[in-house]
Formats: C-alpha cells, sequence, structure tokens
C-alpha cells in the first residue's frame, strides 16, 4: 500500500470534500424542511383565521331595528293652524330625523370618503383599514394613530353601546356591526348613522344640525356647508363651526381632499368648493 505524503494528502482531501458535500446536503434537507413547515404552518393559520372568522359572522346576534334605530328625537308642539309653538328637548334629545332621500349626494360622499371610503365594499369591518392603522402606528412610534372604525362600527357605538374605550367594548363593536350588517343594506345603515352622530354644539344627527348652523334642511345646503358638516363628527367639540371657525374650514380642507382622492370629486370641483368656504357664515 501506498502510505506516502502525497497519498495520505490526497485521501485526506477526498474525505474533507465528502464530508463537505454531506454538510451542505444535510443543509439543504433542512431547509427545505424548514421551510415546508413555516408554510405548513402558515397555511394551518390561515385557515384557522378564516374559520374563526367566518364562525363570528355566521354567530352574530340578530339585531332588530329598533335596537340600531336612533331615539331621543326633539318632541314639537303646534297650535290649531299647524304653527310650531315649542321645542322640547331632553338630554342628548336634540336631534331631527331625516330619511336618505333627504340627504343630498356630496352630502354622502364626503361622509364616506373620510369616515369610511371602503363603507360600500366590507361587511362591517374594514380590515384593510385596520392594518392600514397598524402600518402607520408602528412606523410613527405609536405617535400618530389613525381610527379604523367603520361607519357600521360608529352606528353600532353610538346606538348599542358606551362611549368607554377598552379593548372588549371594541371587539363587541365589531361583532354588532358584522350582525348589522346582515340584517340591513348599506343606505338603511348610513341613514340610521347620519341620524345618530353628534355635530357639536349640541347638535344630533344631521337634520338638526344642517338647521342649527345654518338654518336649513340637509337638501338646501351648499356644497361647501354639506362638505364642512361631515368633517365635524371626528372631533366635534373641537370642529365647532360656532366656536372654532378656522379649525372647521381646516377641517373641511382634509374632506375635500379624501374626496378628491376617492374620485368623488375633481380636483376642480374642490377648489370652488373650498373658495366658497371663504364665504360661510355660521
Amino acid at each position: 500500500m501506498n502510505y506516502g505524503k502525497k497519498s495520505v494528502k490526497q485521501k485526506k482531501k477526498a474525505l474533507q470534500s465528502t464530508s463537505s458535500k454531506l454538510g451542505r446536503k444535510c443543509l439543504l434537507t433542512f431547509s427545505k424542511v424548514l421551510l415546508l413547515c413555516v408554510i405548513a404552518i402558515g397555511i394551518i393559520a390561515i385557515c384557522a383565521g378564516l374559520g374563526v372568522f367566518k364562525g363570528i359572522i355566521d354567530s352574530a346576534p340578530t339585531i332588530t331595528l329598533e335596537d340600531a334605530t336612533p331615539t331621543r328625537y326633539s318632541s314639537f308642539i303646534y297650535d290649531s293652524k299647524g304653527n310650531q309653538m315649542a321645542k322640547l328637548i331632553a338630554e342628548d334629545s336634540n336631534r331631527v330625523p331625516v330619511t336618505m332621500d333627504q340627504i343630498p349626494t356630496d352630502l354622502a360622499n364626503a361622509f364616506v370618503a373620510i369616515e369610511d371610503e371602503r363603507f360600500y365594499q366590507h361587511n362591517g369591518i374594514d380590515i384593510m383599514g385596520i392594518l392600514r392603522a397598524g402600518v402607520t402606528a408602528v412606523k410613527t412610534g405609536f405617535k400618530r394613530q389613525e381610527g379604523a372604525s367603520t361607519i357600521t362600527q360608529q352606528l353600532a357605538k353610538n346606538t348599542l353601546f358606551t362611549q368607554e374605550k377598552h379593548l372588549a367594548r371594541k371587539a363587541a363593536e365589531m361583532f354588532a356591526a358584522l350582525a348589522i350588517e346582515k340584517q340591513y343594506n348599506k343606505e338603511q345603515i348610513f341613514e340610521m348613522y347620519v341620524n345618530t352622530i353628534y355635530f357639536g354644539s349640541g347638535h344630533y344627527g344631521i337634520g338638526e344640525a344642517a338647521q342649527g348652523y345654518f338654518g336649513k334642511t340637509p337638501l338646501q345646503l351648499t356644497d361647501a356647508e354639506a362638505v364642512m358638516l361631515a368633517g365635524l363628527p371626528n372631533a366635534p367639540s373641537a370642529y365647532s363651526p360656532n366656536s372654532s371657525p378656522d379649525l372647521a374650514v381646516k377641517r373641511m380642507q382634509v374632506v375635500l381632499k379624501r374626496m378628491v382622492k376617492c374620485r368623488v370629486l375633481t380636483r376642480t370641483q374642490a377648489d370652488a368648493i373650498a373658495e366658497e368656504a371663504a364665504g360661510l357664515t355660521v
């Protein structure tokens, strides 16, 4: 047998090469197995999530029209000739009901654009909106947090729950929103919504807000007045035109930008409404 130095080196090199190939093969096999496990876990998690979500939808409780319908409306006293003599208002009841056919299109478009741009696509919960809000919060170190509540969730909050803010109530609000969407169409939901929300200065619902701020019915509102009112519910005390007209106009600019983004207004139309806002009096 050849025990020369050259032969030993060759055998050692061959063994190292074989060992290296075996190591790479094991690493590749392990990587493939690990990748398959991650994919399998991901698929299971997605299926489980979809199953839970479907279960929530299927088990959502039945909500009657009376449950979600706005209450506490103002009462009026008339004389024998039909003239209004007095208006009776209890706590949180300064509200005049309006129907969908009494709401101008621009006003409805403004509300949807600023409050819930996917209102006509989602089933009560806007998953994309939740993800967007989460990404924004992380990117800004939780210094800026966007709202992700849909119009349907806001209706549920205003009619079925208190205004407390905690995780359990938020979950119940989402659950109720799914139930409301199962019972009513989008027009019914939007009509109930605009009759419940608070616009500041003691005005509840779009009917009372239009009358209280501008002395008009919703259908009589100009485009600028309609857009201004759509911006108030986000922070009614801060944006009230009575106490903070400059902030109300700034908020209105935000609404107009959202309407252009959602393609319910052109940039030219938005600029025209902005010019009109300069002459608004409340």
